[in-house]
C-alpha cells in the first residue's frame, strides 16, 4: 500500500494554490507543510497522500509523471477536471468511459503546470 507520493514542482506557490482545488472535488486539503518548510502535503485528515516540494539546483522538478486519484463519483471526476481547467491545467482526456482499460473504466485526465499527467478515475 502507497503511503504518499512526492513531486518537486517548479512554482510551490502555484502548485499549492492548483492542487487545492483540484483535489477539493474528492476531499482532499492542505494538511501539512508551508513555503517555509519547503514543501506542502494533501490529503484526507492528517495524513497526506500526495506532496510537493520546491525543486532547487541540486534538486530539480521531476521528469514528467502520471498519478491516478481514484474517485467515488462521476460527478468528482468532472469536477476534478471543471476546476483543473479553469485554474491552469490543459485537457488531456475528457471525462468518459475508457473501455479499452476495463469495461466500466471512467475517468478524466489533465496536464498540470509543471507537466504532469493527473488523472481521476473510478471502475
Amino acid at each position: 500500500m502507497i503511503d504518499h507520493i512526492t513531486i518537486r514542482v517548479g512554482d510551490l506557490e502555484k502548485s499549492r494554490s492548483f492542487y487545492e482545488k483540484v483535489l477539493a472535488p474528492f476531499g482532499y486539503k492542505h494538511n501539512i507543510g508551508s513555503q517555509k518548510e519547503g514543501y506542502y502535503g494533501f490529503g484526507v485528515g492528517e495524513d497526506p497522500i500526495l506532496e510537493i516540494s520546491q525543486s532547487t539546483k541540486g534538486r530539480p522538478a521531476h521528469k514528467k509523471v502520471h498519478i491516478a486519484f481514484k474517485a467515488k463519483t462521476k460527478d468528482q471526476i468532472k469536477e476534478f477536471y471543471k476546476v483543473a481547467l479553469a485554474n491552469g491545467a490543459t485537457d488531456n482526456g475528457k471525462p468518459g468511459p475508457r473501455k479499452n482499460y476495463t469495461p466500466t473504466y471512467y475517468a478524466a485526465f489533465i496536464i498540470d503546470p509543471d507537466g504532469n499527467n493527473i488523472e481521476a478515475c473510478l471502475y
